[in-house]
């Protein structure tokens, strides 16, 4: 079903068990065509999914993931102990996406009726329709940034705020938190019904290790991917789901995803986390936000990237920029080429698009 015409109705049945739901993404045909391939809608759809949400895609290619609704039901009733009790929730994602999709599922099962903000609507005017009590909504880290600089006061209305889907500066919380913004990070992805740790700590009945690189296990877990049982077995095993990230975890349990494993960049020899210097790079006077990927060098095997948003009327130069990150992570992080970009080009999710930041033409 296209998610412009998914409805409570079409959620509350799938959660029911009466009738399974395939979600289709709104954007370019492009993007839509490759996923109904993913869903594969003339094929018979597998038990025990109720749900099954394309991932985005933001490195690779999207895979359709099967979702049972006890997945959906586990995180709702988790987030919602989390978060202090159940309340009403603001749609502010696409329902493509397994963030927005579980606005719907946790209005479902709590008996709510979310709103929803309108494209180019302010913050401020959906808020001032949500009914009194507890108050929620979901955002990507580049909607809180825009939202701290146009109304923060409308954040503020919030009890709680869940910001997922990309890393989020320490930075940025920090400001949103001294403004009194209360932002919670997550950290999940369409395999684990969405968020599934929460400021670092795993949700009730969730388990959280670090093998080779993060791994997920509990009540909130996909039963695989549409018609693929290779991948299905490379990604779950022993009721256990391997991601794709690296992470650590402290004494106490809390975990800190660290970047993607797929995504260092090897420059002379020395590992380079896209991530870190991401970070970085949006500490930078001049940057608003910025995507780093890595491009074959002959001298050095790979030179880090840097794709900049800089702030209105500034041009930060390489050899700034180099000198920044150089200081803070060492000279191997170090931007060697840098495109200034008007926006990131961003996917039906909210997230920046990595593939197309890293098909800009190199500028040798």
């Amino acid at each position: 079903m296209p998610a412009a015409d998914l409805s409570l109705d079409d959620v509350r049945a799938a959660l029911a068990g009466t009738s399974p739901l395939a979600v289709l993404p709104e954007g370019p045909p492009a993007v839509v065509a490759a996923a109904r391939a993913a869903l594969r809608p003339e094929e018979p759809l597998e038990p025990g999914a109720d749900l099954v949400v394309v991932t985005s895609g933001s490195t690779g290619s999207g895979r359709a993931v099967l979702l049972p609704a006890a997945a959906l039901e586990a995180s709702a009733a988790a987030t919602s102990a989390r978060l202090g009790g159940p309340g009403s929730w603001l749609l502010a994602l696409p329902v493509s996406a397994v963030a927005g999709l579980q606005v719907l599922c946790r209005s479902v099962l709590a008996g709510t009726r979310p709103e929803t903000l309108g494209k180019g609507e302010p913050l401020s005017a959906a808020v001032g329709r949500m009914p009194a009590g507890r108050r929620y909504t979901s955002l990507v880290p580049t909607q809180l940034r825009r939202y701290l600089e146009e109304e923060p006061a409308a954040l503020r209305a919030f009890d709680a705020i869940l910001v997922g889907g990309a890393a989020t500066d320490p930075a940025l919380l920090a400001r949103a938190r001294e403004d009194g913004v209360t932002v919670v990070t997550t950290y999940g992805m369409t395999e684990t019904a969405g968020g599934c740790v929460y400021d670092g700590r795993p949700l009730d009945g969730v388990r959280v290790r670090v093998t080779e690189g993060v791994e997920l296990a509990g009540p909130t877990l996909a039963i695989g991917y549409r018609l693929d049982p290779a991948g299905t077995e490379a990604a779950f095993a022993d009721g256990w789901f391997r991601t794709r990230d690296a992470g650590t975890l402290d004494a106490d349990g809390r975990l800190t995803v660290t970047g993607r494993l797929d995504e260092v960049v090897i420059s002379g020899g020395v590992n380079v986390a896209p991530a870190a210097v991401e970070a970085v790079l949006r500490e930078h006077p001049d940057v608003v936000d910025a995507v780093v990927f890595g491009r074959p060098d002959a001298t050095w095997g790979q030179r880090v990237v840097a794709a900049v948003v800089p702030v209105a009327g500034a041009r930060p130069g390489l050899h700034a920029l180099r000198g920044w990150v150089a200081e803070r992570l060492g000279p191997a992080a170090a931007p060697r080429q840098l495109h200034l970009l008007e926006a990131l080009p961003l996917l039906h999710t909210g997230k920046p698009d990595r593939r197309a930041v890293a098909a800009l033409p190199p500028e040798d």
